[in-house]
């Protein structure tokens, strides 16, 4: 490529950085209060279900999620166009979905070992994951200041040593020990690796210009395929799985509607990791165990018998989490670094044959008028019938499910579930109309 025309491919980028940082920190923040309020359903495992089972559920509101929200967002045309435009990415969205698949699995198989308290902190530990693969693969932090780059290490470190004091403060995991705690240790070590590593096609998919919307649609496939086999394989059967999922069919609207929450988590999460990259996005959303410890204590009253020294570690854990937070959040990429990540997308540029101004363009949400309207025929956000019709089999789907739902037989407190359930739509309305008036969903 003509460095000349590259000097004007940059110029021609407007200044928008500083925004979409802010932007992107917003969107981690959304992120970690939804991936944390997902977490709830995962106590069902003490309810007899295997891990495999309540994977596949979850999985099953996952898919259902993921195809829904873009559809509603932005339309299956848009979608298909965008997936289209960039096919060699399909079969990076389908390994990431596997990788998440597997290590969605290790996780339950870890909390049923060693308990939430002790598994989380251990696959929490992706953020150090990422922000390896983040600076290796994609340029990230190369360039930065000495202050970005400590407020950036230092803010990692601070999340995950706060989580796993926030792990050591539950009181309701059980004793760790024999070989079934080993299990559940390296179950959850392998989510970390796993679920560090997935972020790596996540990132060259948005570096490429891809939507996040349409990344996800592809990425659903690749995970529900993968816990099927995984729970077929493992759990004994065909057979074996649809007599212990209807045994268990008053339960599978909780783990239906705990992964249709997670996605929204996830979705946010998708788009802090394409404008703040992902050894700044990833920990940011790791905060989402604040928000399950509010939901394990002030719900599930998990810390009513906690101990002096276990308050201890919830005060130390919240505000060294908030701490590394803020840390990550205020680092912002200088033009150094800037240059370095643009950098990276010229080497995709060069490697898929992309066009670079529209895919700087793309990188920064902004779509130009040939990806949003190609064809200029019909309208970029005109909705099909059939789009209609996902919407309709998903709201049915959640129907089927409820009507056969019953209350876990666990204590809750109702005036906590409303006040975290407000504060939660509170953040999605923000995050929402940011990313609406910012980019348009890009």
């Amino acid at each position: 490529m003509d460095p000349k025309s590259t000097s004007g491919a940059l110029a021609a980028v407007p200044m928008k950085e500083r925004s979409l940082h802010w932007l992107g920190v917003l969107c981690a923040v959304v992120a970690g209060a939804w991936l944390g309020a997902a977490e709830a359903p995962a106590k069902l495992v003490v309810t007899g279900l295997s891990p495999f089972a309540v994977s596949l559920c979850m999985v099953a509101g996952v898919f259902v999620a993921r195809w829904s929200f873009p559809t509603l967002l932005k339309g299956t045309t848009y979608i298909f166009r965008d997936l289209g435009r960039r096919r060699h990415l399909i079969v990076w969205a389908l390994l990431a979905g596997g990788l998440w698949a597997v290590a969605n699995t290790l996780t339950v198989i870890a909390i049923q070992d060693v308990g939430l308290s002790i598994a989380f902190p251990l696959w929490n530990a992706n953020s150090l994951v990422g922000l390896l693969w983040g600076r290796v693969f994609f340029g990230e932090l190369k360039g930065a200041g000495l202050g970005t780059r400590l407020r950036v290490v230092l803010g990692v470190l601070a999340v995950v040593l706060a989580a796993a004091l926030l792990g050591f403060s539950s009181v309701s995991h059980p004793a760790v020990a024999g070989a079934h705690a080993v299990r559940g240790i390296l179950a959850a070590l392998g989510a970390c690796v796993l679920w560090g590593t997935m972020y790596i096609p996540y990132r060259k998919a948005y570096i490429s210009g891809m939507n996040p919307l349409s990344f996800v649609t592809a990425f659903t496939v690749g995970e529900l395929a993968t816990v099927a086999t995984l729970a077929i394989a493992l759990g004994g059967g065909v057979h074996a799985l649809v007599s212990e999922l209807h045994g268990a069919r008053h339960l599978l609207f909780w783990l239906f509607l705990g992964g249709f929450v997670w996605v929204v988590g996830d979705l946010f999460q998708q788009f802090a990791a394409k404008y703040i990259g992902i050894g700044r996005g990833i920990p940011l959303t790791n905060t989402n165990q604040l928000w399950g410890l509010a939901w394990a204590a002030l719900v599930f009253h998990e810390l009513r018998h906690a101990t002096g020294l276990q308050m201890l570690f919830v005060l130390g854990g919240s505000l060294g989490m908030i701490f590394g937070a803020i840390l990550i959040g205020s680092a912002a990429a200088s033009g150094r670094e800037q240059t370095s990540r643009d950098d990276a997308v010229l080497r995709e540029c060069t490697r898929y044959n992309l066009d670079y101004l529209e895919t700087l363009h793309a990188q920064s949400g902004i779509e130009s008028g040939i990806e949003a309207n190609p064809d200029q025929s019909q309208p970029a956000g005109k909705r099909r019938w059939w789009d209609v019709l996902i919407m309709l089999v998903a709201t049915a789907f959640f129907v089927c499910f409820a009507l056969t739902a019953a209350p876990p037989a666990i204590p809750m407190s109702g005036f906590w579930i409303i006040v975290l359930s407000a504060a939660l739509l509170v953040v999605l309305a923000a995050g929402v109309w940011r990313l609406r008036h910012e980019t348009n969903f890009s």
